[in-house]
């Protein structure tokens, strides 16, 4: 079968030929429809990121997967079944994070992450999954199923941040959002029903089509080439929840001067090393005289892809079109990979969903 992988040493992706995967005891055999491009894929192709399995040249790259089930081989599912797979494994045999259905709860080292980290991804014509790592989702949402990954990370995050106010009555009404990518986005959309005011930061300058999503979302844009996140409460209104999904290091700590008294900041970017100075005394008041917290949130759990998938059952065709610009074949997947200011969204489609 054909998959896309990157390969020790280089920085692009490619074609190469893979033994089509026979299931095991517990597995499905699921034909990929759909696979969508990221950060981290960027992240992972450049080596700055992740690894191939062990004693390997190559990494079968994505994590952002939707596929039928075309073998069962005796698991709950059906021929036909659509299914998204979560991305975390357990390395060399199970451990405790697994055994309590929490692996996106494990440190660093104690998972591999498929298409990530020690074991091959989703970028093929078809995968094998253990069944308890298979969410299936309606036929009707198929086309963007591979959607459920990015939005089960926002899912997870909003979660947490809400457990960490769950202490007293808390009743948000503003949302900040910084980043207006995908995740950004796709965190808008997710946040319309729960919030009356949602901000959306970004550098763009317009016109600009994520400003033009902002903003037939409800939500109102902020550039932060006027408008720093530590201005946004003169220029706005202090923010109850702020949703960071930059890896712009600065804005984890603007974040705690950007929320109202008992607001959260949920941290989702993976800045790299970066040195600068902080007036921490300020910042540890504004902590404890006001109530606020800062949760971090990494990789998503079973239960947030199923919140996921409710999520994008209420977004809108419009909505989802204007976010995917391009769905490509495997004859163009390099078009997937680009990475310029008219890209939000990308997918390699390896097969055409057909209802049977």
């Amino acid at each position: 079968m054909n998959a896309i992988a990157v390969y020790e040493g280089a920085d692009e992706p490619v074609v190469t030929e893979k033994p089509r995967p026979e299931p095991a005891p517990g597995e499905a055999l699921i034909r990929t429809l759909r696979v969508g491009v990221d950060g981290t894929d960027h992240e992972v192709i450049a080596g700055g990121h992740g690894g191939a399995p062990a004693g390997e040249d190559h990494l079968v790259l994505g994590h952002e997967a939707v596929g039928v089930v075309e073998d069962p081989n005796d698991t709950p599912f059906e021929v036909g079944d659509v299914v998204v797979p979560t991305v975390r494994r357990p390395p060399n045999g199970a451990n405790e994070y697994f055994a309590r259905g929490e692996p996106d709860m494990a440190p660093d080292g104690r998972y591999h992450e498929r298409g990530i980290v020690g074991a091959h991804g989703f970028m093929a014509e078809f995968f094998t999954s253990p069944a308890e790592f298979l969410v299936q989702i309606p036929p009707a949402l198929a086309e963007w199923g591979f959607l459920i990954e990015p939005l089960s990370i926002a899912e997870k995050a909003i979660e947490h941040a809400r457990a960490s106010r769950s202490a007293f009555h808390w009743d948000p009404e503003s949302a900040l959002v910084l980043g207006n990518g995908s995740l950004g986005l796709l965190t808008v959309a997710t946040l319309d029903e729960s919030f009356d005011r949602i901000y959306c930061l970004g550098r763009r300058e317009r016109p600009d089509p994520t400003i033009d999503i902002i903003e037939s979302l409800g939500a109102t844009y902020v550039n932060s080439n006027e408008t720093a996140v530590p201005d946004v409460p003169d220029a706005h209104e202090p923010m109850d929840f702020v949703f960071e999904a930059t890896g712009y290091a600065p804005h984890a700590f603007e974040t705690i001067e950007a929320l109202a008294p008992n607001g959260v900041g949920a941290l989702l970017g993976v800045p790299g090393d970066w040195e600068f100075e902080i007036d921490g005394g300020r910042l540890h008041r504004e902590f404890v005289l006001h109530n606020k917290a800062l949760v971090g949130s990494v990789n998503s759990g079973y239960e947030h892809f199923e919140a996921a998938v409710d999520s994008l059952s209420r977004f809108s065709e419009g909505f989802l079109g204007d976010l995917v610009t391009g769905v490509y074949g495997l004859d163009e997947f390099e078009a997937a990979f680009a990475d310029d200011d008219t890209t939000i969204k990308t997918a390699v489609e390896f097969d055409i969903y057909e209802e049977r």
